[in-house]
């Protein structure tokens, strides 16, 4: 991967972005595509949006949702404790001994989420995994007045985990769970960016999808465009327990998943399809038989209707603070995004017979 765009992934792997929140992150964002973009703007909700070719047409967006999963403070206790809700979909069996931040207005508080030791567990709350209610982030303060002076209800939290290499060009981190699909979108631009373009190109990296894909709705509404992208990330079944009957049989490192069902346009489809095999970029393919839980849903039932697609990012632990992705895969999806786009003008009709 171009040291640049490593580093930019880097960067926006450790801005926190719990949905709601996301402002660290989209000024990452912005600080990479200004250099290529016509116009940088963020709008009401703050989706950041970039734009290219502004008078083109037909209109285009690339999205990939940069708010990540975490926590919020809701409680302090008399002896300094924090209790904390979630923000999204939280996997509570995944909390217990985390490390974290609390994100508070004079920076970052370090914090560890506590439980009662399983040496002194009752026996039949040993096996159990708790709610979040049951824990607390213990931020060492001596009591609920050393606590204030550090922080304040609604805080966000959000998991340590930083950014780790692994073997194979894999990588781990909280909150690839869609900086990823943000970094595509905002990649995918910068290569487009620089040819000339035949289309007006949107890279949007749109917030609170973790929330009901609010973003989405938002930039899409604003936008209005023919053609709509979504970049995510899909579940891996290519480690133990997974199951590829259910999910399909993705692989890490195998290329980006284009995905196909009704919540996809089929020409739209048909185009990433064909665009990879000629350029020989290397991709997989995933069934989805239900509106995705994904970006793509809010974008294809925008006002009178959108050409939506979807690519995905295969990736393993999702919603965990040990998220697993292939650089490669990101690498590949994004030429194959730049790609597609290029061949996209006023000429093609993706009206589905």
């Amino acid at each position: 991967m171009r040291k640049e765009s490593l580093q930019f992934l880097e960067a926006l792997i450790a801005a926190p972005s719990p949905s709601g929140f996301e402002q660290p992150a989209q000024k990452v964002v912005r600080d990479y595509l200004a250099p290529v973009a016509d116009e940088v703007r963020m709008d009401l909700s703050a989706n950041l949006i970039a734009a290219r070719n502004l008078s083109g047409a037909p209109r285009v967006m690339l999205a990939g949702h940069v708010d990540q999963i975490g926590m919020m403070v809701v409680h302090i206790t008399d002896d300094g404790y924090l209790k904390v809700q979630a923000i999204g979909g939280i996997d509570e069996a995944n909390l217990v001994g985390s490390r974290v931040w609390v994100h508070a207005a004079k920076g970052a508080v370090a914090g560890v989420i506590g439980r009662t030791a399983i040496h002194i567990l009752p026996p039949d709350q040993r096996r159990k995994v708790p709610e979040i209610h049951e824990l607390w982030v213990d931020i060492g303060a001596k009591d609920k007045k050393e606590a204030q002076k550090l922080v304040r209800i609604g805080d966000p939290v959000t998991w340590q985990a930083g950014f780790m290499r692994l073997q194979r060009n894999f990588v781990a981190a909280a909150g690839f769970d869609d900086k990823v699909g943000a970094w595509v979108a905002a990649e995918a631009f910068r290569l487009a960016a620089a040819k000339p373009l035949k289309c007006a190109l949107y890279a949007v990296s749109t917030v609170q999808e973790e929330l009901g894909l609010r973003g989405a709705r938002v930039a899409a509404f604003g936008i209005d465009p023919l053609v709509g992208i979504a970049i995510d990330v899909t579940h891996a079944t290519d480690y133990p327990g997974s199951s590829k009957d259910q999910q399909g049989d993705i692989k890490l490192g195998a290329g980006p998943v284009i995905e196909r069902g009704p919540n996809i346009n089929p020409r739209v489809f048909e185009l990433l399809v064909e665009t990879a095999e000629k350029a020989k970029i290397p991709y997989q393919l995933v069934g989805a038989p239900r509106p995705t839980g994904t970006d793509a849903n809010a974008i294809q039932i925008n006002r009178a209707g959108t050409a939506a697609g979807l690519i995905s990012i295969p990736n393993r632990y999702m919603h965990s603070p040990v998220e697993v992705c292939c650089l490669e895969d990101l690498e590949n999806a994004a030429k194959l995004l730049a790609a597609a786009v290029a061949r996209i003008d006023s000429t093609m009709d993706f009206t589905p017979w």
